[in-house]
C-alpha cells in the first residue's frame, strides 16, 4: 500500500482529495498512458474505433514504456499542485528516454498543437501525435529540443538535476521539479549533484524538488537504490542534506491521495523555508524535501508475455509486445492493454480530451509545455558589456611588456558581475579555479555561491554570491547550461587538460543548439562560454598529468553552425573575443588563453580590427620587403607559440637578413577551414593570399599538429604545410623546455625554414648548426640550473 514517510506533518490540515477530483486525476494518468502506449505502436485507428489490425501497427516498434507511467503520474501530480497554488513551473525529466510521457502530457494540455498546430487536439492531430513518434520525418524517441516545455534531452543519463538547480538560480519565483530515474541516480555526475543544494540561494533562487523515481530495474539489471532498504536510502539521501518524503504503492486510487499529499507536503515546506529566508531573514541552511517515490516499472502495462513476467520487471524497459505483424497473439493482447484505459471515457467522439482529463491541467504560461522557461531565449536581456577600452593594457610597442591575460580580463569580468548585480542574470562557474586562474578580482564584486558551513578562514563565501566554484566540472558545466537555457548568461573557467572531463555533456548541448536553431519557435539562448586556461605549455609544477589541449580537436568536430575556437595571443585580444563571445547566441565559444605573463603584442584597437579579421599578417613581425611575395610563411596560433613565432623570426631577420618571412597569427580557428565547411572559414582566394600557394608554411600550433592539417587539407599549399605543436611529451620541466621537448621551440622553428626553403640548406648550413647546438645547450643549461638559458628568459622583441 502507499504510504507517506513518516515525519512530522507541516500541514495543520492533511491533503483530501474528494472522489471527484481523484477520478480527474486518475482520468489524465489513465489519458497519458494510452497516449504514451499509442505512440510506440500504432500508425493509425488512434482512437480503437476499430478492432486493432495488423495494418494498424508501425512496422519499426522504438521507444521506452517502462519509465512512461511513473512520468505520466508525476506529471499529472504537478498539474494539479501549479493549478491549485499558481505556481510557475519547470520539469526537467531525467529518464529522458520517457518522451513518450512528455509528449503525451503536452499534448494533453494544448501546448503540443500550440507549437505544431497540424498536430491538433482531436483525433486527427492524434494520430499524427502516434505516427511521427521515432518515425523518419518524426520525432525523436527521447525528450528533445523538439519537445515543448524542454531544458533537457536525457538520452545521455546523469545531468538532469545539475540542469534544474542551474535552472533555479536567480530565478526566486521558480519551482523546478526534477524527476532522478534510478538508472540516472548510478552515475557519477548526478551523484555529485546532490551537493548543489549546498549552493542554493532560497532568497533569490527558486527552487528544485527532486523526485527519485525507483521503479526497480534499468534495461536489464535491478537499480542499486531501488534495492537499498527504506532506512539506508533515508540516511543517504539525510545525508545529502534532503528529507525524503517516501510514496510507495501499485494501486493507482491510494497512490494518487499519497502522491498529492507528498506534493504538498514538499511545497509547504519549500514556502516555509523561504520565507523564512526572504521575511524572517534565517541563515540556517534548509534540509529540502526530496520525494521518493516508487512504482513499478512500466505499470499497467502488459503484466505475462509468452508466460515471462513483463510489468514490474526489466522486460517492460522498451517495448513489451515485440513481433505484432507476426504473433497474433501479441496483437491480441496490445488490443486489450491499450482497451483497458477505456479511451472511450478520455475522449470525445472528435478525439479532445474530456472535461475530467483537463480538470486538473494549468492554464497559459503555467503549463508545464508552454513556461518561457522552458524557451529562455524568451527571457533573455541583452548583457549590459562594458567597453574593453577601460581594461585594455597600453601598448605602445609590440613585445615591450607583459600582462597575465587572465588577470586582465578578470577585470573585465568584475565589471560584468558589477553591472549585472541588480538584475543577477551572469554567472561565474569553475572548478575551484578562479583564483588559480588570476579571474580573483571578480570577488569585489561577488562573493562565491556557498550555503554550507563557514569558519574563521574561509575567504570570499557569500550566501548570495554569483560565482560558483565545486571541485566537479560535471556540476559546474550542468549549472551554466540549466541557466543558459533558461535565459541567463555566464563563463565557465576550467583548467585546460581538464575540461575533457565534460566531452559528452558539451556534445549534448551542441546537438541542442544545432537543433533548436530549425525550430522557428524557440528563441537563442545565450552561448556557452569557456575560458581554458593553466593551459599545457605552461604547467611548470603540475606536469604530464595537466598537459591536455585536445578539447579544441573535439569541438571543431562537431557542428559547424554552432562551434566556434578562439586563441587570442595576448592580453588585449583575450578582452576582445571575451567581449564577443559574451554577446553572442546559440554557440560553444571555446576560448583558450594563458594566465602566466605574457607579452603585449597588439593595442587595443589593433586588438579588435586582428580579432574581427580571425586571422592576419603581422607586417611588422616579418622581414623583407613588404611588397614582396615571401620566401616562407611563419604561422602561429595560441599565446606561447605566438612567442615562439616571433622568437624565430627575429632570429631569421639577424642570422638571415635576406630572407623574406612573412609572420601570420590566426585567433579564430575556423578561418583556416574552407568556407563552405565553416560559416567562419576562408574562400580559397584569400587563404591563398595570406599563405601562398607554393611557400613553405611552419605552422606553430598550441594543441595537436595534426588538427591544422584537418583544417587545411584541402587548401592548394597543403603540402608546404608543417606544423609544430604538442606531441605528448609532457612533464613537470621548464617553461622554454616544454616547447623544446614537443619542437615547437624558436630554433627548431628556424631549422624548419632552413631545411624547407629550396636552395636555403647549403647557404645557411652554418645558421642550422646554431640553431641545433642552442637546443644541446638548452638540455645541458636546465639540468644545471633548473631554469631556462638566460637568452631565452631575458629575451623581448626588438623588431
Amino acid at each position: 500500500m502507499p504510504h507517506a514517510a513518516h515525519q512530522e506533518r507541516d500541514r495543520t490540515t492533511p491533503t483530501v482529495l474528494t472522489d471527484e477530483e481523484l477520478r480527474a486525476l486518475d482520468a489524465h494518468w489513465r489519458a497519458a498512458n494510452y497516449l504514451a502506449a499509442g505512440q510506440i505502436y500504432l500508425l493509425a485507428n488512434p482512437l480503437l474505433t476499430e478492432p486493432l489490425a495488423v495494418e494498424h501497427i508501425k512496422p519499426r516498434l522504438l521507444g521506452h514504456w517502462g519509465t512512461s507511467p511513473g512520468l505520466n503520474l508525476v506529471h499529472t501530480h504537478l498539474n494539479r499542485v501549479i493549478r491549485a497554488r499558481g505556481l510557475n513551473a519547470l520539469a526537467v525529466w531525467g529518464p529522458g528516454h520517457g518522451g513518450p510521457a512528455v509528449l503525451a502530457n503536452s499534448w494533453l494540455e494544448g501546448s503540443y498543437s500550440e507549437t505544431y498546430p497540424d498536430v491538433s487536439r482531436d483525433a486527427e492531430g492524434m494520430a499524427r501525435l502516434f505516427r511521427q513518434f521515432s518515425f523518419p520525418g518524426g520525432v525523436p524517441s527521447h525528450v528533445a529540443p523538439e519537445t515543448p516545455g524542454s531544458i533537457h534531452e536525457g538520452g545521455e543519463l546523469g545531468y538532469s538535476l545539475a540542469h534544474a538547480y542551474g535552472a533555479a538560480l536567480d530565478n526566486p519565483d521558480l519551482l523546478v521539479a526534477c524527476v532522478i530515474g534510478d538508472g540516472e541516480a548510478e552515475t557519477g555526475p548526478l551523484a555529485g549533484s546532490w551537493h548543489a543544494n549546498k549552493f542554493l540561494d532560497p532568497v533569490h533562487d527558486g527552487a528544485v524538488l527532486p523526485i527519485l523515481h525507483l521503479n526497480g530495474y534499468k534495461i536489464a539489471n535491478p537499480a542499486v537504490l531501488a534495492r537499498l532498504p527504506e532506512p539506508e536510502l533515508d540516511e543517504l539521501l539525510r545525508g545529502y542534506g534532503h528529507e525524503p518524503i517516501h510514496v510507495t504503492g501499485d494501486d493507482p486510487f491510494p497512490i494518487h491521495r499519497a502522491l498529492a499529499e507528498a506534493f504538498d507536503l514538499a511545497l509547504d515546506r519549500i514556502t516555509r523555508f523561504q520565507r523564512a529566508a526572504r521575511e524572517e531573514r534565517g541563515t540556517e541552511r534548509p534540509r529540502w524535501p526530496v520525494i521518493v517515490l516508487r512504482t513499478p516499472k512500466g505499470w499497467t502495462g502488459p503484466a505475462w508475455v509468452d508466460g515471462e513476467p513483463v510489468a514490474g520487471t526489466w522486460r517492460s524497459h522498451q517495448v513489451p509486445l515485440a513481433g505484432l505483424r507476426d504473433n497474433p497473439e501479441h496483437l491480441r493482447q496490445l488490443e486489450g492493454w491499450l482497451r483497458s484505459y477505456r479511451p472511450e471515457e478520455l475522449f470525445d467522439a472528435e478525439g479532445r480530451p474530456t472535461a475530467d482529463v483537463l480538470a486538473c491541467v494549468p492554464e497559459g504560461a503555467r503549463r508545464l509545455g508552454s513556461t518561457p522557461h522552458a524557451n529562455g531565449g524568451l527571457l533573455t536581456r541583452e548583457l549590459p558589456l562594458p567597453s574593453c577600452d577601460r581594461f585594455a593594457v597600453p601598448v605602445d610597442k609590440p613585445g615591450a611588456s607583459l600582462h597575465e591575460p587572465t588577470r586582465v580580463l578578470g577585470g573585465y569580468v568584475e565589471q560584468v558581475m558589477r553591472d549585472t548585480a541588480p538584475r543577477r542574470d551572469f554567472r561565474l562557474v569553475g572548478p575551484d579555479e578562479t583564483a588559480s586562474n588570476r579571474l580573483d578580482s571578480v570577488f569585489a564584486a561577488s562573493g562565491k555561491a556557498w550555503q554550507a558551513q563557514t569558519i574563521q578562514v574561509d575567504e570570499h563565501l557569500d550566501r548570495h554570491g554569483r560565482v560558483m566554484e565545486v571541485l566537479s566540472e560535471h556540476l559546474c558545466q550542468g549549472w551554466l547550461e540549466g541557466y543558459l537555457l533558461t535565459g541567463r548568461h555566464g563563463l565557465f573557467s576550467c583548467y585546460e587538460a581538464f575540461v575533457h572531463i565534460v566531452d559528452s555533456m558539451v556534445n549534448q548541448h551542441i546537438k541542442w543548439l544545432r537543433t533548436s536553431r530549425e525550430l522557428t519557435w524557440r528563441a537563442p539562448i545565450p552561448s556557452l562560454n569557456y575560458l581554458l586556461t593553466s593551459h599545457v605549455w605552461r604547467q611548470d609544477h603540475n606536469g604530464f598529468s595537466h598537459q591536455d589541449p585536445g578539447f579544441v580537436d573535439h569541438v571543431l568536430n562537431k557542428s559547424p553552425e554552432v562551434v566556434r575556437v578562439y586563441l587570442p595571443p595576448d592580453a588585449n585580444t583575450l578582452l576582445s573575443v571575451t567581449e564577443h563571445v559574451l554577446s553572442t547566441r546559440d554557440y560553444v565559444n571555446v576560448v583558450v588563453a594563458g594566465k602566466q605573463p605574457c607579452f603585449d603584442w597588439l593595442s587595443m584597437e589593433q586588438a579588435r580590427a586582428h580579432c574581427a579579421r580571425g586571422v592576419g599578417v603581422w607586417e611588422w613581425a616579418g622581414s623583407g620587403d613588404g611588397d614582396r611575395e615571401p620566401d616562407v610563411v611563419l604561422a602561429c596560433a595560441g599565446d606561447v607559440p605566438t612567442q615562439e613565432v616571433l622568437a624565430a623570426s627575429d632570429l631569421l631577420r639577424r642570422q638571415l637578413p635576406e630572407l623574406a618571412v612573412r609572420v601570420v597569427n590566426v585567433v579564430d580557428m575556423a578561418r583556416l577551414m574552407p568556407h563552405g565547411d565553416h560559416p567562419h572559414g576562408m574562400p580559397d582566394s584569400e587563404y591563398d593570399g595570406l599563405f601562398t600557394t607554393d611557400k613553405p608554411v611552419i605552422f606553430a600550433y598550441h594543441g595537436y599538429p595534426w588538427l591544422i592539417h584537418r583544417l587545411a587539407y584541402r587548401r592548394t599549399g597543403h603540402a608546404n604545410l608543417h606544423v609544430r605543436g604538442y606531441r605528448e611529451m609532457g612533464t613537470t620541466t621548464t617553461p622554454f623546455d616544454m616547447v623544446v621537448r614537443n619542437d615547437l621551440d624558436r630554433y627548431r622553428l628556424v631549422m624548419d625554414v632552413i631545411d624547407r626553403v629550396p636552395g636555403l640548406g647549403v647557404r645557411a648550413a652554418v645558421v642550422r648548426q646554431r640553431m641545433a647546438d642552442a637546443r644541446a645547450r638548452h638540455h645541458s643549461w636546465i639540468r644545471e640550473h633548473g631554469t631556462d638559458l638566460p637568452e631565452v628568459a631575458d629575451w623581448t622583441w626588438t623588431g
